[in-house]
């Protein structure tokens, strides 16, 4: 059997061009166990957002293709999703795309006695840093990637 990762690289080779050509971009991959099953979660997004109508045209689009291939030995739900408004950014990809919003670092420990920063996204330093300008102030912060546990968007309702 193929280790989760391997699992991961197989169907985002088969998935990537997919979603490019379809419209999309490929935003994750995921397979894991979630109580007794194994999930496969493909996740997709385009510059208009993605509709439910969008997840189905994807799911019928790879399953076919899923099945030629046959990267997954063992049984395992598919599942289509958008990445969401608030969405985890794992990589250099998801940071580059998400520039300008609003996002929240947590950290594995405390710096300046905080665990956690609030403020929109600077993007990349040429060290693979994660910029922020932080909230209330606006002052530039940066962090290193080793230092960061999650880094997700957030929406800020307006009241």
């Amino acid at each position: 059997m193929k280790k989760n990762g391997g699992v991961v690289g197989a169907v985002r080779k088969i998935a990537e061009p997919l979603a490019e050509e379809l419209g999309y971009v490929l935003w994750d991959v995921e397979y894991e166990k979630q109580g007794a099953d194994m999930y496969l979660r493909i996740t997709i997004d385009s510059e208009e957002g993605i509709t439910l109508d969008d997840c189905e045209r994807m799911h019928r689009a790879i399953d076919p293709l899923l099945d030629e291939e046959d990267p997954i030995e063992d049984a395992y739900h598919l599942e289509i999703s958008s990445p969401g408004i608030e969405r985890e950014l794992k990589n250099d990809m998801h940071i580059n795309a998400c520039t300008g919003w609003d996002v929240e670092v947590r950290l594995y420990a405390p710096l300046d006695g905080a665990k956690s920063y609030t403020g929109t996204l600077l993007g990349l330093g040429e060290d693979g840093s994660i910029a922020i300008a932080c909230d209330p102030d606006g002052a530039e912060r940066r962090f290193a990637r080793a230092s960061v546990a999650a880094l997700r968007t957030r929406y800020v309702f307006d009241n």
